[in-house]
């Protein structure tokens, strides 16, 4: 689960904080990163609300991590300026 090295390393994070927080086992956690083994439900479930992702993030399911409405109202808002920006930018060189 190459996800969960990501979300861990992109937090600065090792993988003995993630096991103290969440209760599952070190090595457990480096199978999963390894590639040895695959999540339970349970751990699936204990990640993703760690890592504040959708369960299909962090199964590689998808590639939206938006884990709560307040994640895809700041996504729109970033969307917004953009497309605000480049308005303004088409705007002045026409």
């Amino acid at each position: 689960m190459n996800r969960i090295r990501e979300l861990r390393e992109d937090r600065d994070l090792r993988q003995s904080d993630i096991s103290q927080i969440t209760g599952i086992d070190q090595r457990t956690l480096s199978n999963y990163e390894t590639g040895k083994t695959n999540p339970d439900s349970f751990a699936i479930i204990k990640l993703s609300e760690f890592f504040e992702v959708t369960t299909d993030y962090l199964l590689g399911v998808s590639d939206y991590n938006y884990y709560n409405s307040q994640h895809i109202l700041s996504e729109i808002s970033d969307i917004q300026s953009r497309l605000d920006n480049l308005y303004d930018f088409i705007k002045k060189n026409k």
